[in-house]
């Protein structure tokens, strides 16, 4: 079988790439990549899974589906490319950081130091049709990222789930929560930050739970320059 994730999570995932509902999900975005654009590009759909192996997740922030604004998405929740301009969103999670931990707001929307520290940067769905939001929902990435919640649900430490937005507090009903910390709020998103996102303390709750623990916190202070 073709090699999806160049790590732990391949074995742990293996069932689900050859059942049929996957099979169907691998027809149906063969056509939707030849006939129409989606993002991410193909080769960066796993790449949230490819730099926060399994054994490593401490936090998981949970996202709807991809932007779907050119160049934007690389496969990692709320993550845009560098010299992207930093979408809404990620603003609002940038302000909600500084005021949470006074952490002030970097120039790019690149998150991959927050992966290779172990926060596995997922949505729900994982790819979408160029300017239309929510347009791979129902093809059977659900039921793939239901099977990636049950997995960390099984992890041998206790992890933070960050939930944001309703498609991803659904999938509370697959955490343990007399073991994991969820911590679950309305999206970042323009339309629902003012709702009780703003003000939730995502940033400072996780620490504090890693710092329970006995894990090691996460550095939430993103690098000034990327590559």
């Amino acid at each position: 079988m073709k090699v999806l994730i160049h790590n732990d999570w391949q074995g742990i995932l293996e069932e689900e790439f050859t059942a049929p509902y996957y099979q169907n999900l691998r027809n149906y975005l063969k056509k939707e990549y030849q006939e129409q654009r989606v993002y991410p590009d193909m080769y960066h759909i796993w790449q949230a899974f490819e730099w926060t192996p399994y054994e490593k997740v401490k936090v998981v922030i949970l996202g709807q589906d991809p932007y779907h604004g050119p160049n934007q998405a690389h496969g990692l929740s709320f993550s845009v490319q560098p010299n992207v301009k930093v979408p809404p969103s990620l603003v609002n999670i940038y302000q909600e950081l500084e005021s949470d931990l006074g952490i002030p707001p970097v120039q790019h929307g690149y998150l991959k130091s927050w992966a290779e520290q172990g926060v596995l940067l997922m949505n729900t769905v994982l790819t979408v049709r160029a300017g239309q939001a929510n347009s791979h929902r129902g093809q059977g990435w659900e039921q793939l990222t239901d099977a990636v919640i049950r997995k960390l649900n099984q992890h041998k430490t206790p992890l933070v789930f960050i939930l944001w937005g309703s498609q991803s507090i659904a999938k509370k009903e697959l955490i343990d929560t007399g073991k994991h910390v969820v911590i679950a709020s309305p999206h970042p998103s323009p339309l629902s930050a003012y709702r009780g996102f703003f003000g939730s303390k995502p940033f400072s709750k996780a620490n504090a739970a890693l710092i329970q623990f006995d894990a090691t916190p996460i550095n939430w202070q993103l690098p000034q320059n990327v590559n």
